[in-house]
């Protein structure tokens, strides 16, 4: 009899299990894979470690910093970040900066994309509850298109107007396009004027991959007496008034049934619900086969050449290939390969398991990334001398319409399992990072340990936007309290309306119009110099008239922009004033309503 079976031997459970160890109270792990770590683990092929999906080190969870470094036995990497979009033939970088953007794109793109997120912001969609409509009302439907749609699909495996906003809440920086541009000429000051510290500029990486960090951790383990026991599957979880009382599991040692006071699972929610003996009511059942989740492959190349290209990572956003995204291992750690001539890139590919690309043999998978590393022109397909492909099933749970009302229903038959802890990505069908799912584990194990139920781990990364920056003297935690609410006072109910109708950035809004204008002038202007010939411009140069200087020349192009700039800031910042105008309208006649209703309800209460 363990204390606690824990059930997979990624993060999450591997976490659970060091908390409960210096808890004092012993637990067995199991894992069927032959390695540990989950999607954060590492494969080594031939002495080139591939991670699955390039896992950065950075946190601001300082109980999550401070596990990293417990665990691991060597010191951190503190490596750069450099990642970039490719799309239209070209590289953009990422996280999208405007002038970079805008000069990549060319003056008559710029201009689709000012005048889209104008109509974005006078038009919103007034129900956001699908990625392509939130991601749209704050950057524009044409810079969605071009820089969030072909590549979303390409993860998600299906349109973007069918998945949920949460992910985009949860994953994308609290950002829109105005914030963008301010950031990128008035420096990254937060509404208080606190310098903003970007978190992704750099990061820190176990010399030999994530995995590492995980291996480590079952060495440590060892040393206190628990086993990790890998290659073994849970095949049943056998539960009797209203407690799980065994596992019953399947690996090289045969099959044998293990007891324990309590089980962690950090499985696949549909798999677990599956897995229960006796099964779940059929509803119950029905809800968990409901959830759905992304697939996902690696093709690991080895280059005979010393380096290829610069960056970390690179988005694939070209639909010419099916490629998504293609990581180059030796730029995250010079350790990943074992000869430093050479250079081991991993191609990925996001995929449903049984589709084509998933049964595709490893032979065909690496000559595909051969030729689409080739046509890219990221690495020369002569130059590729051998590879290895890792499939990962059920990699990423699937945020779609229907998801939230079935964990609502899966969670309420959980509930009458009290010793049945949830962690991690797949055991919450969450997508959230390595170390939120360590967290959970931590609240869970020490749950546990108490005997009641202190943490809330369905409670962890929920409420907050994933943000990727903290405000200069901004206090990080993440304490697992649930919320309790209170009434809403008069001030609170005022804070909530003002939120309900925020107001433009007028200074913002002007430069971002201004900037569109007069840099679109003097590209437009700059094409027709450099084209020439003797009706050159003849259309442009009317605006001359309303242009003092303009002129399809250079000094004219010069003053023309300074000009249309000018007039693209006063036309931004009018706007704004007269949306926020209309905005303090509606504000004062909703908080009327709201303060006769609320005198009707307090004149008709009888307590």
């Amino acid at each position: 009899m363990y204390h606690c079976v824990v059930i997979g031997g990624g993060p999450a459970g591997l976490t659970a299990a060091y908390e409960l160890a210096k808890l004092d109270r012993h637990s067995i792990v199991f894992e069927q894979d032959a390695l540990v770590g989950g999607i954060s683990r590492t494969v080594n092929y031939k002495g080139y470690r591939f991670d699955i999906g390039g896992h950065r080190f950075f946190t601001k969870v300082e109980m999550v910093e401070a596990l990293w470094d417990e665990i691991l036995h060597e010191e951190f990497l503190v490596r750069p970040r450099l990642s970039r979009i490719f799309y239209g033939g070209k590289f953009f970088d990422y996280p999208l900066k405007p002038m970079n953007a805008l000069l990549g794109l060319g003056p008559i793109e710029a201009v689709r994309i000012g005048v889209s997120y104008l109509a974005s912001m006078l038009f919103p969609y007034e129900d956001e509850r699908t990625f392509d409509k939130w991601v749209s009302n704050r950057f524009g439907k044409r810079l969605f298109e071009i820089f969030f749609k072909t590549y979303t699909e390409k993860v998600w495996g299906m349109p973007c107007d069918e998945m949920s906003a949460d992910w985009a809440a949860q994953r994308i920086k609290n950002l829109d396009l105005l914030t963008a541009v301010r950031n990128a000429f008035l420096g990254e000051r937060g509404a208080g004027g606190e310098v903003v510290t970007t978190l992704i500029e750099q990061f820190r990486y176990p010399p030999h991959g994530p995995g590492q960090m995980w291996e480590s951790c079952v060495k440590r383990l060892a040393d206190k007496g628990v086993e990790t026991i890998t290659e073994t599957r849970v095949e049943s979880l056998r539960h009797e008034n209203g407690r799980i009382v065994s596992a019953l599991v399947n690996g090289p040692a045969g099959r044998r049934e293990v007891e324990g006071e309590h089980f962690l699972s950090s499985m696949p929610v549909r798999t677990l619900l599956n897995c229960m003996d006796p099964a779940p009511p059929a509803d119950i059942l029905a809800a968990a086969n409901s959830l759905r989740y992304r697939d996902f492959l690696t093709v690991g190349l080895i280059v005979d050449q010393e380096e290829t290209f610069p960056d970390n990572w690179i988005y694939i956003h070209s639909p010419d290939v099916k490629l998504g995204r293609i990581q180059n291992f030796k730029n995250w750690s010079p350790h990943m390969v074992p000869d430093t001539s050479m250079t081991s890139l991993g191609l990925e590919y996001f995929v449903n398991e049984g589709d084509e690309l998933w049964t595709s043999t490893d032979e065909e998978l690496i000559e595909l990334g051969k030729k689409e590393c080739d046509l890219l022109g990221l690495a020369p397909a002569d130059k590729v001398i051998d590879g290895t492909v890792i499939r990962v099933p059920k990699a990423y749970p699937i945020y779609d319409d229907n998801y939230q009302d079935a964990l609502k229903e899966i969670r309420g038959w959980l509930d009458g399992l009290p010793n049945l802890h949830l962690v991690g990505r797949n055991g919450q069908h969450r997508y959230n990072n390595q170390d939120h799912s360590m967290v959970t584990a931590v609240y869970a194990a020490r749950n546990i340990a108490a005997g009641a139920t202190e943490y809330d781990v369905w409670d962890v990364n929920v409420e907050d936007d994933y943000h990727e920056e903290v405000k200069s003297g901004e206090s990080i935690s993440t304490s697992g309290d649930r919320a309790v609410p209170g009434r809403v006072s008069d001030q609170d109910l005022l804070e909530l309306v003002r939120e309900a109708f925020a107001r433009y950035d007028a200074v913002a809004l002007g430069a971002s119009l201004g900037v569109v204008a007069g840099a679109g002038l003097f590209l437009a202007t700059v094409a027709l110099l450099v084209q020439g010939g003797p009706n050159m411009g003849a259309n442009l140069s009317v605006l001359g008239s309303y242009l003092p200087g303009f002129g399809v020349s250079w000094m004219g192009a010069a003053l023309g922009s300074v000009e249309m700039g000018v007039a693209g800031f006063g036309f931004g910042w009018l706007l704004a004033k007269l949306i926020n105008g209309v905005v303090a309208l509606e504000e004062r006649n909703l908080m009327g309503q709201v303060e006769s209703r609320a005198l009707d309800l307090f004149e008709g209460d009888d307590g």
